[in-house]
């Protein structure tokens, strides 16, 4: 049973946020400013990042450093709970590139469209 408290179904909030996995993937390599994860990660709003950021470190798996610089510098980096997740990212990032296409062709069928052409063994598709 998943009740409100269950840990599988914190879980499932964390990494059930399109962004959330997509950030932390973004900072698997090390700490990056806000205008550096958004040039990365591409189509996130300032204020989604925003968001986002401040849900991960809510969470535990994103620290926050400040530069008392001028002007103001601050960057995001994982935290080792955040880095945990990080092999998760990947192995779910490998199945949706193995099986990606079944998920398009399932609701491609499910919305009545015609299946696409077959590529054959050596051809390019597009």
């Amino acid at each position: 049973m998943f009740l409100a408290d269950c840990r599988a179904r914190l879980a499932f909030d964390l990494i059930g946020n399109t962004w959330n996995a997509v950030v932390v993937w973004a900072l698997r390599t090390g700490p990056r400013r806000p205008g550096e994860l958004r040039e990365h990660i591409g189509g996130i709003s300032t204020k989604v990042l925003t968001e986002t950021l401040r849900r991960l470190e809510y969470n535990g798996l994103v620290s926050r450093r400040a530069y008392a610089e001028a002007p103001p510098r601050v960057e995001y980096g994982l935290t080792d709970l955040g880095h945990s997740l990080v092999p998760l990212i990947g192995a779910f990032g490998e199945w949706a590139f193995d099986h990606g296409d079944d998920v398009l062709d399932a609701q491609d069928r499910a919305d009545g469209l015609p299946p696409p052409p077959a590529v054959r063994a050596g051809e390019k598709d597009g």
